[in-house]
Order: C-alpha cells, then structure tokens, then sequence
C-alpha cells in the first residue's frame, strides 16, 4: 500500500485516499470531505492501486526459438519506501484554539505519598510553542518548553507535595500556528492561572477526561480562542483591608434595607476549614484562606441567576481576616450583590448574608 491508493474500509462504512503513514500499523486515509482519518493498516484494502513490488519474468527471443517454458515468479525486492511526510489529522471543531493543563497522581491508592505528572494539552489543529513557568516572587522559573503538535499532549514534568507551595501560581505563554497550509492566525497569548494546591490532597476531585486513560486534575488555558483571565486575591491586600478596618470609617454610610423574598431558603456555607478539608496538613494560613475564597466564588458564580437567593456564609469570629477578604472580593467581583450581618440570633458574629441581585 502506497500513498495515492485508494482504499476501502474493511469493517466500518466508507474509504478513499492514502495520504501518508503513522508508524508501521496506522494509515492515514483522506476522504471525500478532505479530513485525514487515521486507520489500523489491517482495516484497510487497497481498491485502486497499479503498483507492484514484483513482475513476471520473461523470456528472451533465444529462449524462445529454444522452447524453454518460462522460469517461475521471482519475488524482487521492495525498494525502499521513502519516509512519508507527516500531515497531522484535522478536525472542524479544531479550528478553535483550546489547551489545557492536565496533573496526574502517579498512585492514586496513596494518595498522601504519591508523586505526580504534570502535561500541556492541545486540542485544536493549530502547532503551538509554549514555555510553562511558575512564580518565584517577582521573577519565574520555567519548568518546560516545546513544540505542541496538533490534537496532542506533552509531558512536561514529575514532582513531589514538597513542590507543590512553588507551583501555585502558573504561567503558560502560547504561539499557534499551521505548517504547510493557510490559516487564521491566532494572537501570542500570556496565560496566568492560580493552581489551587488543597486540590491535591482530595483523591475525588482528580476525575475522568477525555485526554487520559487515568483521573486527572484539569486547568483550562484557553477555551474556544479565549484565554481564561483571574483575579487574584493578595495577601498585601487582605493585610491593608484589615489595618483600615482597625482604623474605622471616616464617613458614615447608610447601610442599605434589604428587603427579603419570603419564600426564598437560605443557602448556609460553612467556610471552616476542618470542614471544607480532609486534611489541613503541609499549608500554611494563606493557602486555607486562598480555598476558603475559592469555595465562595464558586457558590456565587453557581447561584448568580437565583435573584433574590440568600446565602450565608459561616466563617467565625476570629480576628475577621475570612470576613475582610469576603468583603473585598463582594465588592470586587460581585458588586450588584447586597451583604450584611447574617442573623446575630443564629450564627452570633460569626456569619455574613449575601443576596444575590
């Protein structure tokens, strides 16, 4: 089998034109629509070919005159094949850019002790350079490099728990583009993400994808051309909200009258930490605080259309560090929603009541 062959499939419904191969047992076959499907070679028979490996002998003019009957069928040998050029395979739904990052436990049975893998996933037609650096302070450390082939992973990179306070804030910088073939070209694109390390330690949130045979920790890049953009919570931040507090209010404002729906129940968030983790162990206060606010975005963002819903969020008296970060991420990020004391009755000067509007 050659490139140019046409080919029908064996067991499954239609064919058409060989277009190159993928190692000694794939074939890649480019039908009527000109997408490439790649193909075990044993599911493929050649309909359409005129080239063989072998002739026929015959015979000479002397031989001829001399009666002899002609020899039997000498099999010669195939001359070399030359290597096929590499056409990877496309898809429509791949013309949109999409990566992500994929981390796996190397042994999920031990979790506490297990090391993990981390890899960059392209899943669009285009090739991408990448470079994948993790903060240190101001500056980065970069942790990989390479060029993505289309509809394809990469390892990156092994590491150990005692890494993991180094890689909680990524960054990954992308270059898409198409060799040999016109296309729509795509902008460079600088993504941050904030990896959320408390997930490490939760066996069930590593769940089943598309990409792995095994449950994987995934982080979306870029989703349909769009990088994914998040706002950070810093500490300096939280410290200054809390020295204002301290301070108190110069101006007085009048704290609006919310009035609340009946029938409407009311959604109770309890933000402790021995609640919300299996294990507090290997974190340090920053990166509790860090969970505990991801826990409130997501509740948020899972409750924005039930206008009118109200929903408390449990996070103790304390020194009203929690509470300060709440309100600074309310008034940053959801600023048409309404907050106040939750009831002093029930919860004492431990809670706050957010309505969603």
């Amino acid at each position: 089998m050659k490139i140019g062959d046409k080919v029908r499939f064996i067991h499954e419904t239609g064919g058409g034109t060989v277009v190159g191969f993928r190692g000694k047992d794939t074939v890649l076959v480019e039908g009527a629509d000109g997408f490439e499907l790649p193909m075990p070679l044993s599911e493929c028979v050649a309909v359409d070919t005129n080239e063989y490996n072998f002739q026929k002998r015959t015979l000479s003019s002397k031989e001829e005159q001399a009666g002899q009957r002609p020899a039997a069928t000498v099999p010669q040998p195939a001359p070399e094949p030359e290597e096929p050029k590499f056409r990877p395979m496309e898809r429509p739904e791949g013309e949109r850019l999409n990566v992500k990052m994929a981390y796996l436990p190397m042994d999920e049975k031990s979790l506490s002790n297990s090391r993990f893998e981390s890899y960059i996933i392209n899943d669009s037609n285009y090739y991408i350079y990448y470079t994948y650096s993790t903060a240190e302070g101001r500056n980065r450390r970069l942790r990989g490099n390479g060029l993505l082939e289309p509809n394809s992973r990469m390892f990156i990179e092994e590491f150990g728990r005692e890494e993991l306070n180094d890689m909680e804030h990524i960054c990954v910088q992308l270059l898409p583009f198409k060799q040999g073939k016109s296309y729509a070209l795509k902008p460079a694109m600088n993504v941050e993400r904030r990896i959320d390390i408390v997930k490490f330690y939760k066996l069930h949130l590593f769940k089943e994808n598309p990409f792995f045979d095994e449950n994987a920790l995934l982080y979306d890049l870029v989703t349909d051309d769009k990088p994914i953009k998040e706002i950070y919570t810093d500490a300096a931040e939280i410290e200054r909200a809390i020295l204002e507090k301290k301070k108190g209010d110069t101006k007085q404002h009048a704290t609006p009258q919310l009035r609340l729906p009946k029938d409407s129940d009311i959604l109770e968030v309890d933000l402790h930490a021995d609640v919300l983790l299996e294990t507090t162990a290997g974190l340090n206060a920053f990166d509790i605080l860090n969970h505990q606010l991801e826990v409130v975005r997501k509740t948020l963002d899972e409750q924005r259309r039930n206008k009118g819903k109200r929903i408390v969020f449990i996070h103790g008296k304390g020194e009203g560090v929690l509470r300060n970060a709440i309100m600074q991420e309310l008034k940053r990020k959801y600023p048409r929603c309404l907050s106040q004391d939750a009831s002093f009755q029930k919860y004492g000067f431990g809670a706050t009541m957010v309505i969603i509007k």
